[in-house]
């Protein structure tokens, strides 16, 4: 039987991991992170260090995909509010706000869907109907790349269905990924703003992706892009993929190889003269509100990056490491000890089961830590989702593998069929948040008292 005192001091830690996880949230709440570079001064709009004259705009038009899109408009309502002349943003299903200018769309992710295809041909021929005196302002958030879906000449909707499934499930990385969505749509890797050019453009960017590189988050539909049709062919035969992915994208992306097809739009095209791309919110900002959060716990708080990628189970086992050290040395932090990062590790998917990275990267934890005392692990997705899942993560602790066993459950057959929803369901320890309409990656806390 578990003693009584190190039930509470479990308990304790995972309400404070928790506490940690939200303050990260806090800070990129996508209303006051819009708020906090727009503004609005008699007739001038203020986006950063760039100033528009609204007695000089015939129209401002608010258009844009993601997460975070409800939000995002909301805050440029208010800022903006008659002025804003019509709006289509693309959502995620849910994530929605009572909004008076700007038309929500809800669409699929992470698997776009008629929807989202429906939602981005009306924000391409809004984009189009922009002139030379008009003001377009695009918002940007995590899930973009999904819910802007809108398939080049010769392919169809299914056929990026179809491909996004793969890739997801393959071990690509965001940037790999995205370089094939932006070679297959009309929108992404500079598209929307070839189709805005001569309007003016904002583009307010919430970012998702490691190291904020522009052209990769939501796949760079207002920048211009690095990735070319020679790395998307590179990425299929690294993963080995190609006779797994729809013949006709994979004919569409030999012949931009070949010159058959043009190239998206690159640094120096005259399209990208007038637009001005801003980021009001990144993973960074998570992690240093997360950390003054844990200081003001009174926890000693190690920051180990904002960029962690790579392999989910790697990842694990690296941070684990730290916690362990710190338990038995206090290097590089003292007791009691709280472990933070950000990024996006990349799972690849080869059991039939329910979970995501962030699931997934618990249940490693939890054989890494087992029979330690006094340690709990909490990794979860900062939009309220993990895979395709209604879970934002999971707990883990010192004691989660001794009450599975008693369940007569093995961690090991979970962790093979992917299946880390199902594990942390029976054990009551999902961590579900509900959808919190911001998307800057994943957070990971790790406590050792």
């Amino acid at each position: 039987m578990q003693n009584p005192r190190a039930v509470r001091t479990l308990r304790t830690l995972r309400k404070d991991a928790s506490g940690i996880f939200y303050a990260g949230i806090d800070a990129v709440e996508p209303r006051a992170a819009v708020r906090r570079f727009c503004r609005r001064e008699n007739k001038y709009l203020f986006a950063g260090e760039v100033k528009y004259n609204l007695d000089k705009l015939n129209n401002i038009f608010i258009i844009g995909a993601g997460k975070a899109g409800a939000p995002m408009s909301s805050a440029l309502e208010d800022i903006l509010g008659e002025r804003i002349t019509e709006g289509i943003v693309n959502v995620k299903y849910g994530h929605v706000a009572d909004l008076k200018y700007v038309k929500l769309i809800e669409a699929g992710h992470p698997v776009p869907d008629k929807n989202g295809q429906a939602g981005a041909s009306a924000i391409l021929d809004l984009a189009t109907r922009a002139k030379k005196d008009d003001l377009v302002i695009c918002l940007v958030s995590g899930g973009g790349s999904a819910l802007l879906p809108l398939p080049v000449p010769g392919l169809v909707l299914k056929d990026k269905q179809n491909t996004i499934k793969k890739l997801i499930s393959c071990g690509a990385t965001i940037h790999e990924i995205n370089s094939i969505r932006k070679h297959t749509s009309l929108l992404k890797g500079g598209g929307l703003a070839k189709a805005v050019f001569p309007a003016n453009l904002l583009t307010l960017i919430l970012s998702d992706v490691v190291g904020d590189n522009l052209d990769v988050i939501a796949s760079g539909p207002t920048v211009c892009d690095s990735s070319t049709f020679d790395d998307c062919l590179r990425m299929i035969a690294k993963y080995d993929i190609e006779d797994k992915l729809p013949a006709k994208v994979v004919k569409y992306l030999y012949d931009g190889a070949k010159g058959k097809i043009p190239e998206t739009p690159k640094a120096g095209d005259g399209i990208f003269e007038k637009t001005t791309n801003l980021i009001v919110g990144s993973n960074i900002e998570a992690v240093k509100s997360a950390k003054k959060k844990a200081e003001s716990l009174k926890y000693n708080t190690l920051v180990l990056s904002s960029m962690i990628e790579g392999n989910t189970k790697d990842a694990a086992c690296f941070h684990c490491a730290i916690a362990k050290e710190i338990l038995k040395t206090g290097i590089p932090a003292s007791l009691p000890a709280c472990i933070i990062s950000g990024g996006e590790t990349t799972l690849k998917v080869t059991g039939k089961g329910l979970g995501g990275r962030n699931q997934e990267f618990v249940l490693e934890a939890a054989l890494e830590i087992a029979g330690l005392e006094n340690m709990v692990v909490l990794s979860g997705g900062t939009d309220g989702t993990d895979g395709p899942t209604d879970a934002a993560g999971a707990f883990a602790d010192s004691e989660t593998l001794n009450r599975a066993c008693a369940l007569g459950m093995d961690p090991l057959k979970y962790l093979s069929d992917n299946d880390s929803y199902n594990f942390f369901k029976r054990l009551d320890d999902l961590f579900i948040t509900g959808p919190t309409n911001t998307n800057v990656m994943d957070l990971r806390i790790i406590l050792v008292k």
